[in-house]
């Protein structure tokens, strides 16, 4: 059956993007057939899987202003069995672009339901804003994976966001539900984090995931180097947090599965 995943936070740097790469490619690892739509004009999913998009001839932009088929739009991540959807920088005037003209927060869900019926599961990488885009994600999405850093700020935005996700449900997408919330940049050494840690599963209950994932230079670096950590560093903790968290999610949907921790050089890109 295939999944629909948005993933969303409308603060910057709290981990959106790294979870959608590294995610989906242990799910890819995992067996799973996974496309990755890249909806966040600053491209960092794309750059994070090594895509130049300065040499793409189209990309999720086209799909949003032109209505260009998705499937026209995959390109390859370099890691098998999970597909990619670039963004563009013009994604970033979309909301000017659109203005006015009808049914423009379906848009995304339209597109959509020509490819993901080919994929277990499709992660939309969302921009850190409550925007069109982001609401075109969440009305397209059939769940929303919330990344949440583990820091005082992030949970004044989270109640900004789970309201934004009711008005989404009551207005767009009735059967839109959370999937789970990560805490992200966890570091062991400080009470901060494990305050915050403890109120989030204090409101939130079991739709916050066990796994947790720690703050890890190797998890900042791997972006630079347009490797998912399972391609990195494979021997980091964050390659280890990922693993697991792949696990716990295909678990979520009574799935078990063994994941290798290290992702093997694919012959697109050997």
């Amino acid at each position: 059956m295939s999944e629909t995943i948005a993933c969303a936070n409308q603060k910057g740097g709290v981990g959106k993007t790294t979870t959608v790469v590294n995610l989906a490619t242990y799910l890819a690892l995992g067996g799973r057939h996974v496309l990755v739509l890249d909806l966040d004009p600053q491209g960092n999913a794309t750059s994070g899987f090594g895509v130049d998009r300065d040499g793409l001839a189209a990309s999720a932009y086209e799909a949003m202003s032109d209505g260009l088929p998705l499937e026209e739009l995959i390109v390859a991540s370099g890691i098998d069995g999970l597909d990619l959807v670039p963004s563009a920088i013009g994604l970033a005037g979309i909301e000017v672009e659109l203005a006015g003209t009808a049914q423009r927060e379906r848009r995304l869900a339209r597109a959509l339901q020509t490819v993901a019926g080919h994929y277990d599961v499709v992660f939309i990488d969302c921009p850190p804003a409550l925007g069109l885009l982001t609401v075109n994600a969440l009305t397209a999405a059939d769940a929303v994976l919330i990344p949440l850093q583990c820091e005082y700020y992030a949970l004044e935005g989270l109640g900004q966001l789970l309201a934004t996700i009711d008005l989404v449900r009551d207005h767009l997408n009735p059967s839109l539900r959370v999937q789970g919330v990560l805490l992200t940049m966890y570091d062991a050494r400080t009470n901060l984090s494990a305050d915050v840690a403890a109120e989030v599963r204090r409101h939130l209950g079991e739709r916050v995931y066990e796994t947790v994932v720690p703050r890890s230079v190797r998890l900042s670096e791997a972006p630079s180097y347009g490797q998912p950590i399972a391609r990195y560093r494979p021997d980091s903790r964050g390659a280890a947090a990922y693993r697991d968290l792949a696990i716990e999610f295909l678990a979520r949907d009574g799935i078990a599965a063994t994941i290798p921790l290290a992702a093997p050089v694919s012959k697109a890109v050997a």
